[in-house]
């Protein structure tokens, strides 16, 4: 369920104190904003931090979005 258009978006209180390209954050709630262009983030997947840049197209989206929490499985073949 999406957030209320009255409360805006969701932006953790760490993105709006660090001012520099890179930084680590465990908020994958966080939504993009028009400020966050160009600027790298290591998102915490629950286990590593997945390196991400975030473009245009990504505004309005949540940070978790593009970091996979799951591995993919693939099943080994036999001959």
């Amino acid at each position: 369920m999406p957030r209320s258009n009255w409360k805006g978006p969701y932006i953790h209180k760490s993105f709006t104190k660090k001012k520099a390209n890179s930084f680590e954050s465990w908020s994958r709630s966080t939504m993009v904003m028009p400020a966050f262009v160009g600027k790298h983030f290591n998102v915490h997947n629950g286990r590593t931090f997945i390196p991400i840049k975030v473009t245009s197209l990504m505004i309005g989206h949540k940070l978790g979005e593009f970091v996979p929490t799951r591995k993919v499985y693939s099943y080994k073949k036999h001959k």
